[in-house]
């Protein structure tokens, strides 16, 4: 009997922390850890949202925010962006 409440008690243990919430700094995100993530596409809806946001852009060109993801994607494959911190590189080929 013990041993099967040792083991349920572990089971829901482990289950609690897989579905422990993640957080990550978006500002220190460098293109080598984006390169890697598993949810980078979650990153990159975020980041167009931030971004988005801060222009009071509400409309989504959803063509256009494909390239837009490709482009930084292949950005970030480049040797000199590695350690480049993703917000970093965005910014600098965003329009003054």
């Amino acid at each position: 009997m013990r041993k099967i409440l040792l083991a349920t008690l572990t089971i829901v243990a482990a289950a609690q922390a897989a579905q422990a919430q993640v957080t990550v700094d978006a500002s220190k995100i460098t293109c080598e850890q984006f390169n890697v993530m598993l949810k980078a596409d979650s990153v990159a809806v975020w980041l167009s949202g931030y971004y988005h946001g801060q222009h009071n852009a509400t409309v989504l060109d959803v063509e256009k925010f494909q390239d837009n993801v490709r482009n930084f994607r292949a950005a970030c494959r480049l040797p000199d962006n590695f350690k480049k911190p993703v917000m970093q590189l965005i910014e600098s080929s965003m329009p003054k």
